[in-house]
């Protein structure tokens, strides 16, 4: 079935102001005062939403708290881009009441990952708007991160991620090249929003990375996710950064992720290219989210799209 193309948030410029925002756990201070002297090296100004800090449990503050800062930052006119602080835990209580309304009437750039896949994921279902997968000012977020950051926000030039060989995943490459709708982010959110926050995935290209996820997890996920329908029409496969997943003793398990996710997902019969530098490990590069892709897996090249006009 043919897809409406996603609508595209403004690029930014110099002058735009990003509100940072916590929608699921709370960030560190050093990592948000390097953010900002980042972002305001590239021109742009920054706010810090007023429950940035909050912390409630393992929660950046209630749940009616951190929404309250991502909607104020959704409806305010002088606000250009979203970058959310972190990820975490909690994002998932909050996604279904987005003032999805103000979103599509102007839309703006949301920018995060790891648990913020399921903000992804809502935006897309209910406005069709393009996003950006990156960003997290983390041990693990190097220049080459930036730079992807600044591109992916800043210029509509289509993004180019290759294969790297060094990444275990790569190893789950097959053959062939497919176009489609790049969907998808972190399994563990994917997996949360089957059945009441999943957009249509017909025809798309599903991205996939994990953290911290044991064999169990990423077996009980991904047959979850076949055996609800969700994955029998999509184009292609995308694979990122599987980071400290597995179990703290490979020789109590005669699998591993890799091979989990060949038994899982090799039987779709679609293209599949792993090995993308894209989730928790080193070097993630930022990769816009709903908009048109090209995965040639013979390439080991995943071209996206920008996610921004």
């Amino acid at each position: 079935m043919a897809q409406t193309a996603a609508r595209k948030p403004p690029r930014l410029k110099p002058g735009d102001t990003v509100r940072m925002v916590s929608p699921a756990s709370a960030p560190g201070r050093g990592h948000i005062a390097e953010a900002t002297a980042y972002l305001e090296s590239l021109g742009l100004r920054v706010q810090l939403g007023r429950h940035a800090f909050d912390k409630f449990g393992y929660l950046a503050g209630k749940d009616e708290d951190r929404l309250e800062d991502l909607n104020d930052a959704i409806r305010d006119p002088q606000v250009d881009a979203i970058l959310a602080t972190r990820g975490g835990k909690g994002a998932y209580r909050i996604a279904d009441r987005m003032d999805f309304e103000a979103m599509r009437a102007h839309p703006k750039l949301l920018i995060g990952f790891s648990e913020i896949t399921i903000l992804h994921l809502a935006l897309y279902k209910h406005c069709r708007i393009a996003s950006l997968h990156g960003a997290s000012w983390t041990e693990s977020f190097s220049r080459v991160s930036t730079a992807s950051l600044a591109q992916a926000m800043c210029r509509t030039e289509a993004i180019t991620l290759e294969m790297n060989r060094g990444e275990a995943t790569s190893e789950l490459t097959t053959r062939g090249a497919t176009k489609g709708r790049l969907l998808g982010g972190n399994q563990d959110m994917i997996a949360t929003a089957n059945g009441w926050m999943m957009p249509d995935l017909d025809d798309a290209i599903l991205l996939l990375e994990a953290f911290n996820l044991r064999i169990g997890h990423i077996d009980r996920q991904l047959t979850m996710l076949r055996n609800s329908g969700c994955l029998d029409s999509l184009a292609g496969i995308a694979i990122g950064q599987y980071t400290q997943c597995g179990t703290p003793n490979p020789d109590s398990e005669d699998w591993t992720p890799v091979e989990v996710l060949r038994d899982r997902l090799g039987g779709l019969g679609i293209p599949i290219l792993g090995g993308l530098p894209v989730g928790h490990g080193a070097n993630p590069i930022a990769v816009p989210l709903g908009t048109e892709a090209l995965l040639d897996a013979d390439a080991g090249k995943l071209i996206v799209e920008s996610g921004v006009a």
